[in-house]
């Protein structure tokens, strides 16, 4: 069929929908050479008329024409209102499996084609039957028959989010330059976007925000008398001019503030305003809402929403299946009860009578029942509470509100097939609740919400709520989640589902950042629950446990940085796997958080009573997920500190404070005159070694260590006495910490009992606490080693081989703790859980391994690969050694020329351990050899083997010790 043919058979048609719609599909097909449903697909499974339709819908399907993959397709009469018929296609669209294209058209004058991509923004194609001559417009259809990405808007909801975000950053910054306070530039900037937001999804009317902007730029100085009018006539409902302005109220528009603009920063809102607002993410209100705080903050764009997959891999497991489940097991009862009044109605029209009046008495009572079942289900819904407790700007109560209204709507739509009249929906923001600390997050939280909801029922054909549109959520609190007014542990409402991102902060910053009386506080309220230095976002998984543990809640599912399965941290996850059932987690996970990328654990658990039809671990089926988020046969989170390993690994010192000093600084006061104690400044002045310096070329750093000396005593040595007083004590001064202001001339952790294990050795061992590759290496005791060095007293060869074996090491990797994607050593959990071979433990004195033929053989190729690596990483041709200035601190080693500091400056281990070259490699496979000689194992044993190995040796030492 030619397009003047189809023009001229159809253009104002008079025929009836219900009559020609089959007919006009058919002759579409032909005009665009493409095959017709019932020639394509005889069965009508994926490319049908009527799709959907059953004997029980009596004839209609949920539209008219259907192509699976491709588009759902809705006819009307000529010049009828096609904005109906795209309502009744989106209240139908999940039964169609959400496809990608909506094509509603009247059977005369028009094609509209409505794109129905999730997270792109709209696009209607809009085909005049007149205009089908057109070949352009042609493969428009071409392209929903064949290949409908081709007409994919290109510009993703989140890119469109991101250029309108920029331009409030400019915005936010110019104001903030003016003097504005930075909490209420971001509620005036987030105003405005909402002011945009309704008016293109027409709750405000006749594009009245444009119009506003565009008077203003004529005259910057009545913006303010203008916004005012406006936001005052939103807070209750009113008039601005002629225009009739909603009840909007929900919080945002309950003052009048408004701030002057310059034209320069109209233009700015002017060119957001033209944008589309109905598609925008409402996670910009949480971005808008920080760069308003700091203009500064670009890296946080993408925080709120590059993590949306990320979200639902929590809402998912906690609510979603749960929910579909309890759908899937409701629509088979329904099913069974429709099926049987079907089968009486039949009967009755065969039997007359007395008979045909019980059999239709018995169909009645089985339709009835059926809907007994569905209203059940959808009370179940619609009592259904799920509690954000660090809601932020409401990310996740937004996609799980979303989420509950689609259960909703699919088991209303699939009821409907089945033949059981349909509802309103019933579901909306007040089954979210949410508590957040700071007052404006929570006002956004509040307004996140409610975009979702109008979007959600915009999308799916339905009127937004209005009177007032934002109703006011008082079930998102603005409170401490974890704090009373007391002190006391602060209760949560009763929910099904608890999910969320609680805050990451590390348990050894939470003084300095909320404050020595508030965390004395936080520990005193979950004493015995978690361990001192637990982070922060643990304190939110014991509080969800204990709620499921108390029936406060059903389902728990929620964030936290990947570290929480090692180290102190894993205490709570403990305390979870013993009392709950940890049945869905991924155990490392990049995410955005406060713009930064990070690794978390996505941890999903629940009240053991609770039935599970299946248990996943990042992503694959398991048996069971253990506290440290593997599911191994053998459960390590059952590993126990060992006796034998007591008193040896010790973290390195903590400063905090500038006692660090120059190398210059150093040799001088080595070289002073004695103090009046009549004591050398070299036993206060030491090396000074981080991290850094162990997996790249050591610094000539230098550090003041008065230990735990009295001020009295410190003061006697005069040089670096006088440093500290000057630039340590000013700093202490300020500190929330009591103790840095008591002991200002100390260092936060002293260490007492590292100095006291390494007194008489000659040489002592170090590994990085985070470092991609687990390497250990000797230092003299003229070092001082950081807190993000962990220190193990031995000298002997034979322990430095034991633990840079692949036995020690995979040990390591299990039971520390990581941080991103490396991996963190910790003394308790790494070190003193560690099963040594028989007769090599740390609590034997190296002099006892003299004789013992398997500690010589470790010994020798630890030495060995010791020795090469120092050859490696400093050349005898390109280094000379220089004594230090005083006796008892090691040579300095430095490049004989320039040449040779450029060679040695990427001779690191890091950069050795990457490259891992072949003499590297056999070095470590004697290594391995040995020590595994030493347990009597063979050396080719599995990764897998060896840890269930050590795990059975660590249970049977820890049952002796026992």
């Amino acid at each position: 069929m030619t397009p003047h043919e189809f023009i001229a058979r159809w253009s104002n048609s008079r025929l009836k929908e219900r009559s020609a719609a089959q007919s006009h599909f058919n002759d579409l097909c032909r005009l665009l050479d493409e095959p017709t449903p019932t020639e394509a697909d005889p069965e009508g499974n994926d490319y049908a008329f009527e799709f959907g339709a059953t004997k029980t819908t009596g004839g209609r399907g949920f539209a008219d024409v259907f192509k699976r993959g491709h588009f759902g397709l809705e006819y009307k009469g000529t010049h009828a209102n096609l904005d109906t018929a795209f309502a009744q296609l989106q209240r139908y669209a999940v039964a169609l499996d959400n496809p990608p294209l909506l094509i509603v058209s009247d059977i005369g004058s028009m094609i509209r084609i409505h794109t129905n991509w999730t997270n792109s923004v709209s696009k209607t194609y809009e085909i005049a039957i007149a205009d089908l001559e057109n070949s352009e417009k042609r493969q428009w259809l071409k392209a929903a028959f064949k290949d409908p990405d081709l007409l994919r808007p290109r510009k993703t909801r989140q890119e469109l989010t991101e250029e309108v975000a920029g331009e409030f950053a400019e915005l936010a910054g110019s104001l903030r330059s003016r003097g504005h306070k930075a909490e209420q530039v971001a509620h005036f900037i987030n105003r405005l976007v909402f002011c945009m937001f309704a008016e293109d999804v027409k709750l405000l009317p006749g594009n009245l925000f444009t119009r506003m902007i565009e008077r203003a730029l004529e005259e910057p100085n009545a913006f303010e008398e203008f916004a005012r009018a406006l936001f005052v006539a939103m807070k209750g409902g009113g008039r601005v001019g002629f225009e009739k302005v909603a009840w909007f109220n929900g919080g945002l528009f309950n003052d009048d503030l408004v701030f002057a603009m310059t034209k320069d920063e109209l233009k700015i809102v002017h060119r957001a305003a033209v944008q589309y607002w109905g598609d925008i993410d409402p996670s910009i209100l949480g971005t808008l809402f920080e760069r308003g705080l700091d203009p500064d903050k670009r890296s946080q764009l993408g925080a709120h929403y590059t993590d949306r997959d990320k979200i639902m891999l929590i809402i998912n497991p906690v609510i979603v299946e749960p929910l579909t489940a309890e759908w899937e097991a409701a629509k088979a009862e329904i099913q069974g009860l429709v099926l049987k009044a079907q089968e009486a109605e039949t009967s009755a029209k065969a039997a007359g009578g007395r008979s045909a009046s019980s059999l239709l008495g018995r169909a009645t009572t089985a339709r009835n029942d059926a809907q007994a079942v569905l209203d059940r289900y959808l009370q179940r819904l619609a009592d259904y509470r799920i509690l954000d407790p660090a809601c932020g700007s409401g990310n996740f109560l937004y996609l799980a509100l979303r989420a509950l209204k689609d259960l909703e709507h699919r088991a209303q739509v699939e009821a409907e097939a089945l033949g059981l009249p349909r509802r309103f929906p019933q579901i909306g923001p007040e089954v979210v609740k949410g508590i957040e600390i700071n007052p404006y997050a929570a006002e956004l939280a509040r307004v996140s919400v409610w975009i979702g909801e109008i979007q959600w029922m915009l999308r799916n054909g339905f009127a937004a709520s209005d009177n007032p549109i934002l109703k006011p959520l008082e079930t998102i609190e603005c409170r401490d989640a974890l704090l009373g007014a007391e002190g006391e542990e602060a209760r949560w409402p009763d929910a099904d589902a608890i999910i969320g991102n609680p805050p990451f902060l590390g348990g050894k910053r939470i003084i300095s950042l909320l404050g020595e009386s508030y965390t004395q506080a936080l520990r005193k309220a979950f004493d015995g629950r978690l361990p001192g230095f637990t982070d922060l976002v643990a304190f939110w998984f014991e509080r969800a446990r204990a709620a499921l543990v108390s029936d406060q809640a059903q389902r728990v599912g929620l964030v936290a940085t990947n570290s929480i399965s090692g180290g102190s941290n894993r205490a709570v996850l403990d305390r979870i796997a013993k009392d709950c059932s940890i049945y869905e987690a991924w155990s490392d996970e990049p995410w955005t958080s406060d713009g930064a990328a990070v690794h978390v654990a996505l941890i999903c658990f629940t009240k053991k009573s609770n039935s599970l039809a299946q248990i996943r671990l990042n992503g694959r089926n398991v048996d069971v997920i253990h506290a440290d988020l593997t599911a191994d046969d053998f459960d390590l989170t059952r590993a126990q500190r060992l006796p034998q390993n007591n008193g040896v690994c010790f973290e390195g010192g903590q400063k905090h404070g500038p006692f660090e000093i120059s190398g210059k600084a150093a040799r001088e006061w080595l070289l002073a005159p004695v103090n009046p104690n009549g004591r050398k400044n070299a036993d206060v002045v030491r090396r000074f070694l981080n991290a850094a310096d162990v997996v790249r070329r050591p610094s000539d750093a230098w550090v003041i260590n008065f230990g735990d000396m009295t001020e009295h005593d410190a003061a006697l040595y005069e040089l670096p006495f006088l440093h500290v007083m000057q630039h340590v004590r000013p700093m202490r001064a300020d500190s929330k910490l009591s103790s840095h202001q008591q002991y200002w001339w100390r260092h936060h952790r002293t260490r007492p009992e590292l100095r006291k294990a390494m007194q008489g050795l000659s040489r002592f061992i170090v590994t990085p606490v985070v470092a991609k590759h687990r390497l250990f290496v000797w230092l003299a005791p003229a070092f001082w080693p950081t807190n993000l060095v962990d220190a193990i007293a031995r000298e002997d060869d034979t322990s430095f081989g034991i633990l840079h074996s692949r036995f020690h090491e995979l040990w390591s990797l299990r039971m520390g703790t990581s941080l991103e994607d490396r991996p963190r050593y910790t003394p308790t959990t790494t070190f003193e859980t560690f099963p040594f071979p028989e007769g090599l433990t740390p609590d034997i004195p190296a002099a006892d391994y003299a004789e013992n033929p398997r500690a010589i053989a470790i010994a020798a190729a630890a030495a060995r690969l010791n020795g090469l690596r120092e050859n490696w990483l400093n050349p005898a041709d390109l280094v000379r050694r220089e004594p230090e200035v005083v006796p008892g601190y090691p040579d300095r080693i430095l490049p004989v020329d320039e040449k040779a500091a450029v060679v040695l400056k990427k001779r690191t281990l890091t950069n050795l351990y990457n490259e891992r070259p072949a003499w590297l490699e056999h070095a470590h496979k004697a290594l391995d050899e040995a020590v595994a000689g030493a347990y009597g194992w063979p050396a080719d044993l599995s990764d897998d083997d060896i840890l269930a190995r050590l795990f059975a040796l660590n249970q049977e030492r820890a049952a002796i010790g026992a």
